[in-house]
Formats: structure tokens, C-alpha cells, sequence
């Protein structure tokens, strides 16, 4: 199937590395305007500067989704650059790790400040860009740890369980709108985020990952950005509402 996006305006939070950055590549190469944001401006306009060489059209846009004012001048910043607003991709996320006696106030705030909030502020400015657009498609990153438990990461389950309600009950709210709300669920998947996660690619945490997929290996991120341009195209146009679970069978009953 030869998905295309020419003509289509396609912003990505959380760009600026792994699973954001292949994303915004493919994006690019199938023909879609790409925004690439993110809080490392060094590295989102390396990503763009890469787009641009490939000859495909992008910029970088700096924010951090947790504050509402940087969301809100980043959809004003897509809309003045480009006209329009046709797919949110919306990926910026962070880890934490411990064991509930451990956790702490500042650590909670953090992650559900980026995980939670961020994801629900970009829709809620999205939202009135697309219906001006006169729709698109909205793709949230959540994770297997938003349909499972797992010791020692309470805080990141709690996190991504929430994005997957938030998900569910967005696409209720805009389906006559002409938008579709959808969220993909990564397994274990070899990022910097992993990395710091297993502390390590090489470490017992990360071969201990590999091991739980019955695939038996870890996913790259190409094998999370092909989904999520599926999930933004057309040839998606009866789902929503939906997670989308791409983890090589990790979470199999």
C-alpha cells in the first residue's frame, strides 16, 4: 500500500530523537510538511536540516508541552508557517523508575506534567487547527505500560495508562468533527529512553526486556513509525478510538 501525505501538514512532538525523529523522517520522505518540536533545538534542527537535504520541506519549532503557552505558540507557529494543521503525532514523554515507597511529589509532577498534561494541552490546541483544516488525525504515544502493570515503574504505568484514557475519550469528542484520536502502544523499542531505562542496551535490564518478546528482540523505531503513518493516512479511516499495541507479542495473553 503506497501511503502519501503531499499537501499534508504533520507536527510531531517529541521529535527530536528515536521514535519521534524516524517518524518525522518517514513523514517527510512520504511527502508531508513536517513541524518537528521538542526542547533540544540543536538536535530538532539537525532533524529538519536532514529533511531538507533529502529535499523535503520542515522546521523546527522549540517547546516543552508540559507549559501551555509554548503548546499554544507552537500550533500558532505550524498554522503561520504552513496554512494548516492535518496530523498531530503527539510523542514527547519521559521514564521514571522506583518502587512506590520511593516515589516523590517533584518526580509525579514531572512525568504526568509531560506524559499527561503535555498530551492533553496539544489536543486541546490541535483540535480547533484541524476542524479548521477541516480535520485530520491525532496520534498519541503511549506505551504496553498503558495496558500493563509493571514492578518498579508506578508512576510511568500510571502516566501511560492515562494517556490511553485521555485517547479514547478524545476520539468520542471530536468524531463528528471530521478527526480521528488514536494512540500507539510501543513495546520495548531501542531509543535513548531505553538506554537510560535498562541502563543500557548491553545491560541484564535490556536483555532481560528482549527476552519477555516472544519475537525475541528489541523493536527499532521504524517499526513504530510505520503504524503511526498508517494510523495518520486514509487507509486508517475507520479507526479510532483505538491503541494500535506494537511490542513483537510482549503482551499476548
Amino acid at each position: 500500500m503506497n501511503i502519501t501525505f503531499e499537501n499534508k501538514v504533520v507536527l510531531i512532538t517529541g521529535a527530536t530523537s528515536g521514535i519521534g525523529k524516524v517518524s518525522a523522517l518517514a513523514f517527510a520522505e512520504s511527502g508531508a510538511k513536517v513541524v518537528i518540536s521538542g526542547r533540544r533545538e540543536a538536535e530538532g534542527q539537525a532533524v529538519v536540516d536532514e529533511i531538507k537535504a533529502a529535499g523535503g520541506e520542515a522546521k523546527f519549532i522549540r517547546a516543552d508541552v508540559a507549559k501551555e503557552a509554548d503548546v499554544e505558540a507552537l500550533i500558532a507557529g505550524t498554522l503561520a508557517t504552513f496554512g494548516r494543521l492535518d496530523v498531530a503525532f503527539n510523542n514527547a514523554g519521559i521514564e521514571s523508575l522506583g518502587p512506590i515507597p520511593d516515589v516523590n511529589e517533584a518526580d509525579y509532577r514531572r512525568v504526568f506534567d509531560i506524559n499527561v498534561w503535555g498530551v492533553l494541552v496539544s489536543m486541546k490546541h490541535e483540535i480547533p487547527a484541524m476542524v479548521k483544516s477541516g480535520g485530520g488525525s491525532i496520534i498519541n504515544t503511549s506505551s504496553v505500560a498503558g495496558h500493563i502493570g509493571m514492578a518498579g515503574a508506578s508512576i510511568y504505568i500510571a502516566s501511560k495508562h492515562a494517556v490511553e484514557g485521555l485517547t479514547k475519550t478524545a476520539a468520542l469528542e471530536v468524531a463528528k468533527q471530521g478527526i480521528r484520536v488514536n494512540s500507539i502502544a510501543p513495546g520495548p523499542i531501542v531509543t535513548d529512553m531505553l538506554d537510560r531505562f535498562a541502563g543500557g542496551l548491553e545491560s541484564d535490564t535490556a536483555k532481560y526486556l528482549s527476552s519477555l518478546v516472544p519475537l525475541g528482540r528489541l523493536g527499532e523505531s521504524r517499526e513504530i513509525a510505520q503504524p503511526v503513518l498508517w494510523l495518520a493516512s486514509d487507509a486508517s479511516s475507520f479507526v479510532s478510538g483505538q491503541s494500535i499495541i506494537v511490542d513483537g507479542g510482549l503482551t499476548v495473553p
